[in-house]
């Protein structure tokens, strides 16, 4: 026996926004943003307290499953608007500001997408008592939207048997928690105008690893200040890696660090085990593609999971605070080679908004791979012949766990095959700066593009050489 809610859009359009500035619309709706529409809806009835704990009942379920159907999203263009909260000062002279010709104008976005049915549902699975059914009943009569107040709503539970449905069943990405009714209570007594009210929490933090779940990336995305060049990403992600540390430290793990994502064992040495990768997450692959840098992933190793890695979410929220104006945890990265602080926060639907964000192209499966970033060879070299570098680069196709391919199928060279990929060394009369900057203990390495073919298909994510750890050695496929 299960709890459904079940949402029809009344105008066949779903209105909301994954976050600020955000083009992406979020669709299916998620189970965060109904709690705050079913928590709105209590709040003009009177908060009545038999609906008070109906909601509490809610919200300390499991993150419901979600069934909704495939979608159109629309274009969303900026436009500027007046603000409708805009208020005047003592000064006589901005009176005037209140008034909707005079109000100085602000970018908005109002993502929207048209489903192919209109009608969502949110499935618990535990069947409260009659009471709790009745009381989320009241509330829900009274949900007029979800998402922007344009996106008019019909609301109702059920319970019972669960029925077949055409409706692609989806695992929410976000949900809330016992609390969650008192943490909007307190925005709105804040700010009851327009309440900052942050997401609900990532469910795939709450959820265990399993030996067959494919490896969970988690993608960062920029936010603020000055992105890096995609040549800088190896100091880049050591920043990234030793501002993870910092948050273990902070978070009461100091002696005790995984080396999973220190690369370290606990005596101080080097660990032997596969660890923490950081990878850029750039512009390329695409006509007109120049490898501009979007963001970073954090990428387990093969068979693990970070949610599985001990203390990683409280480390994590140890240094990256909420703020508010981006309705995520932001992260500050500061130190050579960044001239300016990095502020980097989650992506919304982990990177599915905005293709060069997306990990898809690097957990493709395919025979063919091609490097996005150089290869750091594992040792030097003794006579700079093609051969033994196609040599070292099978050698380091086998420590990344992977079958080890025909010397004859790889084409090592300066060029990367991917549209907007830049060398891996200047170009002739190019300037010194414009070489790939690398940790100073790989500083003496070579490094080089390579297309590797294999005799069967394998799937990704592939992330060679000695500079794998740092984002450098990663590919994506480039077809069969």
């Amino acid at each position: 026996m299960s709890l459904v809610l079940e949402i029809e859009f009344l105008t066949g359009v779903c209105r909301a926004a994954r976050g600020p500035g955000d083009a992406s619309p979020d669709w299916p709706p998620q189970p965060d943003r109904i709690f705050s529409a079913l928590a709105s809806a209590w709040g003009v009835r009177g908060e009545l307290s038999v609906e008070r704990a109906a909601l509490e009942w809610l919200e300390g379920q499991p993150p419901p499953v979600i069934r909704a159907s495939s979608h159109y999203p629309r274009t969303a263009p900026e436009v500027f608007v007046p603000p409708n909260d805009q208020s005047a000062s003592k000064a006589a002279p901005t009176y005037l500001k209140v008034l909707p010709e005079h109000r100085p104008r602000q970018p908005r976005r109002f993502p929207a997408t048209r489903p192919d049915d209109p009608n969502v549902e949110l499935i618990w699975p535990n069947e409260p008592n009659a009471r709790i059914v009745d009381a989320l009943n009241a509330i829900a009569s009274c949900v007029a939207y979800v998402g922007h107040s344009a996106s008019l709503s019909r609301c109702r539970f059920l319970t019972g048997e669960v029925g077949e449905s055409k409706r692609k069943p989806t695992k929410a990405l976000r949900r809330v928690y016992p609390g969650r009714l008192l943490e909007l209570e307190k925005a709105h007594r804040a700010r009851s105008h327009r309440p900052e009210i942050r997401p609900g929490a990532p469910v795939f933090l709450e959820h265990e690893p399993t030996s067959e779940a494919p490896a969970e990336w988690l993608v960062l995305e920029v936010v603020g200040g000055e992105v890096p060049d995609i040549r800088a990403s190896g100091l880049v992600g050591r920043l990234l890696r030793q501002a993870l540390m910092a948050g273990f430290r902070r978070a009461g793990w100091r002696d005790r660090i995984p080396e999973i994502v220190s690369g370290h064992a606990l005596d101080g040495k080097p660990t032997q085990r596969p660890h923490l990768s950081i990878a850029p997450m750039a512009f390329l692959g695409f006509t007109h593609a120049d490898g501009r840098v979007f963001g970073f992933a954090l990428i387990p190793p093969l068979g693990e999971a970070l949610v599985g890695i001990e203390g990683f979410r409280a480390a994590f929220e140890a240094v990256a605070p909420y703020r508010a104006e981006h309705q995520r945890r932001v992260l500050t990265l500061q130190g050579l080679p960044l001239r300016k602080p990095l502020h980097l926060a989650p992506a919304p639907g982990h990177g599915v908004g905005k293709r060069s964000l997306s990990p898809d192209p690097y957990l493709d499966v395919s025979r063919r791979w091609a490097t996005v970033t150089p290869i750091v060879l594992d040792r030097h070299l003794k006579r700079n012949e093609d051969a033994e570098i196609r040599s070292l680069v099978a050698r380091s196709c086998e420590h990344a766990g992977l079958p080890r391919p025909n010397l004859d199928r790889i084409r090592v060279g300066k060029h990367s095959a991917v549209l907007g990929a830049p060398p891996a060394r200047p170009l002739v009369g190019e300037p010194p700066w414009t070489r790939w900057k690398l940790p100073k203990s790989l500083e003496s390495r070579q490094l080089v593009h390579a297309v590797i073919e294999f005799e069967q298909i394998v799937g990704g994510p592939i992330i060679l050489g000695a500079g794998r750890f740092t984002g450098l050695g990663l590919c994506r496929g480039v077809g069969n």
